[in-house]
């Protein structure tokens, strides 16, 4: 058949991360500011006629039933579409980092497989797919960095005088993951962070606020504070992305982050200002 495509699917860092409530049902309320950045897995995909979805791992080895073939089987079935796909998944993000590696995953398999398959759904339909397959997929589809407030469904871009300003990041994942369920179950977890506004962390946008999951998270994964003291001893201020364990500080280019230790994955990374794939989904039917 036709195209084939080598796509790529960056990881995201929360710039800093409120709970500022709990609905009824348990979900929590979020303020936070994703960023992407260029740490990326890559994605392969090549058409079949039989309908069959494949997935083979490039690198490391996933679950059987990944993100991205779960995003493929939910993109076949909405739109009632007879084709397939062989999937090859080059993975680079870590798991259980708090970098959405997974969901940015579901998001370029869902903008591939779309275009792939000359279905033509527009991004609206592609992000209520993608929000039945995580919370930060609709993200990753809109292609921007956002302010992102709810349970994670409400998305501004920041966009204009609150766009972010070029950086480069260190980006540390000890060897240690994190679960999600366990930090937001945790009964120490604070709750009650007084609502911030654009604006304000417009003001100062890598240096706002905090992350109010990196205390109980640290309580339950004592890597996170290694992590960060190992950014200290190179005169780096440090703070844990989502529900972590990696963590991350802004850097100049002349730092030095070699000396970490063997199993941990450590990175420099440029953030971006729009997701390789934008464009590649129209707003409208």
């Amino acid at each position: 058949m036709q195209a084939l495509y080598d796509v790529p699917a960056p990881a995201k860092l929360n710039l800093f991360l409120h709970i500022v409530g709990r609905r009824p049902d348990g979900y929590h309320l979020i303020q936070s500011a994703f960023m992407l950045i260029d740490w990326c897995d890559t994605l392969h995909f090549e058409p079949r006629s039989d309908g069959r979805l494949t997935r083979e791992d490039l690198g490391p080895p996933l679950p059987d039933n990944d993100l991205c073939l779960r995003a493929a089987q939910a993109l076949q079935e909405a739109a009632r579409c007879p084709l397939g796909a062989h999937i090859g998944v080059l993975k680079r993000i870590p798991a259980q980092a708090g970098m959405g590696g997974g969901s940015s995953d579901a998001a370029s398999t869902l903008l591939a497989l779309n275009r792939l398959w000359k279905l033509n759904l527009p991004l609206t339909q592609l992000e209520s797919i993608g929000l039945g397959l995580g919370a930060d997929v609709p993200f990753f589809l809109r292609g921007r960095n956002a302010w992102v407030e709810g349970i994670g469904e409400i998305i501004t871009p920041l966009e204009n005088a609150h766009q972010l300003p070029q950086a480069r990041f260190a980006v540390v994942k000890p060897a240690a993951g994190l679960e999600t369920k366990s930090i937001f179950s945790h009964p120490t977890l604070k709750r009650d962070s007084d609502s911030a506004t654009i604006l304000g962390f417009a003001a100062a946008h890598y240096n706002f606020g905090c992350n109010d999951l990196q205390t109980v998270a640290q309580a339950l994964c004592p890597d996170v504070t290694h992590a960060i003291q190992w950014l200290e001893s190179r005169g780096l201020q440090g703070r844990m992305t989502g529900s972590g364990s990696a963590v991350f500080a802004q850097i100049s280019r002349d730092v030095d982050l070699q000396g970490a230790p063997g199993d941990w994955q450590v990175g420099a990374c440029e953030n971006l200002m729009l997701h390789p794939l934008a464009g590649w989904a129209s707003d409208e039917n």
